[in-house]
């Protein structure tokens, strides 16, 4: 995959995002920054960042619980480590760093 194409594909996986983060009902406040960042606010005060890293051709989360890298697999983006799906991570550190459960699903 190209820098472009990888590019559109994680700034599609963004907007996703932020629609999951929108429609879920969690006190938070999803923002898009320039250069493919997105930072998300929770209501206590806590941030966690998503952004893409064209040059490792992933989508890097920062989170209070720690940073993870995923990895596009198919059509699917999964932890390198872990191998867990990217929203099903979001959902777990949403989850940690709000107090409430939630269910992040892409839109």
């Amino acid at each position: 995959m190209n820098e472009n194409d990888f590019n559109d594909s994680a700034d599609a996986q963004l907007d996703a995002i932020v629609a999951a983060f929108d429609a879920s009902g969690l006190d938070c406040e999803p923002e898009r920054k320039a250069g493919g960042v997105l930072e998300i606010e929770f209501e206590n005060g806590s941030r966690m960042i998503v952004n893409r890293h064209s040059i490792a051709r992933e989508i890097w989360v920062a989170a209070k619980s720690g940073g993870f890298h995923f990895r596009l697999d198919g059509d699917r983006w999964l932890d390198t480590r872990s191998g867990a799906e990217l929203f099903a991570e979001l959902s777990r550190l949403a989850g940690e760093q709000s107090g409430s459960q939630v269910q992040l699903r892409p839109t």
